[in-house]
């Protein structure tokens, strides 16, 4: 235990002690809070008007659970991003062999970069509420709708924002661990954040079978989880969209399945790349 808690110690100095950790912050809160003041609009009666979503019926509870998980909704690439980080910036800069000089059991490693992973992850969840919530509130109150903030269903949704930034993170750090080449990693997170999983999940969404798989997607168990998400609403949204007529997952089902996929892609790490010999 003693030696777990002196390499979350070191994780957490070799993090902090850099400016990437929190640049990305600030990216998120920038890009969740445009995202969100412009999902507030349009779902709105008066967006509604002027050609938005045509959502300006929807019950308030519904419009600010979607404009609060935009953090899961557009923001998960960051978490995703930093976890990946985190594992390939060793073979970058070279610095795992000190790391595994410190610390020969690499289980031990891998175990503190998860707990670093998961809270800073978390962190990212708050950074992601400060921009969906600091900005697509008092949008909301703007354009005459209720912000819907002291409802149950919408605390348990920010809550439950952070588990989902958390896990996003440990799979981040998974895959990074897994591929080691920073690169690599950076790529794969772009594109299947920014175009593969979105049009895998809309193209699912057409044949019940199909929609019945797609649930599994880590975007589909994120909304799930959360309990919100633009994807999973397109048909709530508009009329035009069939309903694939399959039931989302529970909240806790959401969750175990990405808790899953981040355990697989861990322990795949371990018994592959993490044995190899370091130069």
């Amino acid at each position: 235990m003693t030696g777990l808690m002196r390499a979350i110690g070191s994780e957490f100095v070799k993090v902090l002690s850099t400016k990437a950790w929190w640049l990305l912050g600030l990216i998120l809160v920038a890009y969740v809070g445009l995202t969100a003041a412009g999902l507030a609009f349009f779902l709105s009666d008066l967006g509604a008007e002027l050609g938005g979503m045509g959502a300006g019926d929807l019950d308030p509870v519904v419009t600010a659970n979607l404009v609060y998980s935009s953090v899961t909704a557009v923001g998960l690439v960051i978490p995703l991003l930093f976890g990946a980080l985190l594992a390939t910036s060793e073979y970058r800069h070279r610095t795992l062999t000190p790391t595994v000089l410190a610390q020969p059991r690499r289980g031990i490693v891998l175990a503190a970069k998860a707990v670093e992973a998961a809270v800073v992850g978390a962190l990212y969840g708050v950074f992601g509420l400060v921009g969906s919530v600091g900005l697509g509130a008092p949008v909301l109150l703007a354009v005459g709708e209720e912000t819907a903030l002291g409802e149950p269903d919408v605390l348990a949704v920010l809550l439950r924002t952070l588990v989902a930034t958390a896990l996003w993170s440990l799979l981040g750090l998974g895959l990074g661990a897994l591929l080691t080449s920073q690169i690599a990693a950076i790529v794969i997170v772009l594109v299947f954040t920014q175009f593969v999983e979105p049009i895998l999940r809309l193209v699912a969404n057409v044949w019940e079978w199909s929609a019945s798989l797609g649930r599994f997607l880590p975007g589909s168990a994120t909304d799930a989880l959360v309990g919100a998400g633009i994807l999973s609403s397109l048909g709530a949204l508009d009329e035009t969209i069939p309903d694939s007529g399959v039931d989302a997952l529970l909240w806790w089902q959401g969750g175990l399945v990405l808790a899953a996929l981040a355990a697989a892609l861990l322990v795949a790490a371990s018994v592959t790349t993490l044995r190899r010999d370091v130069e």
